[in-house]
């Protein structure tokens, strides 16, 4: 979520109108299952691809406040490093009132993020760019440019192809992982120095991935979870 300008105090909760566009949806979405360190941040990303045709691909993905100390929220183990400057923007209100959602938007941003973690994608028509494989891969790279440009050494600005890269070879086949109760045949990376990741294929058109920072890992359970059942 980002936001330029002044918004009226009364400006629309941008998360209802990305509840709504989940609706009815002919697929599952997954996520983590629920548990007491991991609190889902209500305003999934959604990037969707039409055509001619109509919508041929979508793809969802849930982000989560981690809660390293969930007994105590008020422990400072629970507060995310800032920079000078991101403490000064968090703390400064401006002169001006704001929307509620805004203001608790924030002041979550004092908490580790772990974000777009779990994406669900479907897709229209098969493809080598619809694989477990290849959506497991670029689900990876993106969280890697979008999480980790610092680390990598990525200036500023439209990143290319490079040596930072997860490449198909880096995925294992022969994992698995727990959906609904289940455990189920899965694919994983698990080479990289930054990032874990793991997906599974739900149906012909869906797939569902993993990627969670490794500093994470010890205070999550890599479990999946269906949020809604398919319509079709």
């Amino acid at each position: 979520m980002q936001f330029a300008g002044v918004l009226p105090d009364d400006a629309p909760d941008p998360r209802i109108e990305a509840s709504q566009r989940l609706l009815g949806l002919p697929f599952p979405l997954l996520g983590l299952t629920p548990q007491p360190t991991l609190e889902e941040i209500d305003h999934p990303a959604i990037a969707e691809g039409t055509d001619a045709e109509g919508r041929f691909q979508l793809a969802v993905s849930w982000s989560y406040t981690l809660w390293r100390n969930p007994e105590d929220r008020a422990d400072p183990v629970n507060l995310v490093h800032l920079s000078e400057y991101e403490q000064v923007a968090i703390d400064d209100a401006p002169p001006w009132p704001r929307p509620p959602w805004l203001i608790e938007y924030v002041e979550m941003m004092r908490y580790p993020r772990v974000g777009e973690a779990v994406r669900t994608s479907w897709n229209r028509d098969c493809s080598e760019h619809t694989t477990l494989t290849h959506q497991l891969v670029d689900h990876t790279n993106y969280i890697l440019m979008n999480q980790f440009r610092e680390e990598l050494g990525l200036a500023p600005g439209p990143t290319g192809d490079g040596s930072w890269q997860v490449r198909h070879s880096s995925v294992n086949s022969s994992a698995r992982v727990e959906l609904d109760g289940n455990s189920v045949p899965a694919f994983e990376i698990d080479t990289n120095p930054f990032v874990y990741a793991i997906g599974a294929q739900i149906r012909q058109d869906v797939v569902v991935t993993v990627v969670i920072a490794r500093e994470h890992l010890p205070y999550i359970s890599l479990s999946l979870q269906t949020r809604t059942p398919a319509t079709s």
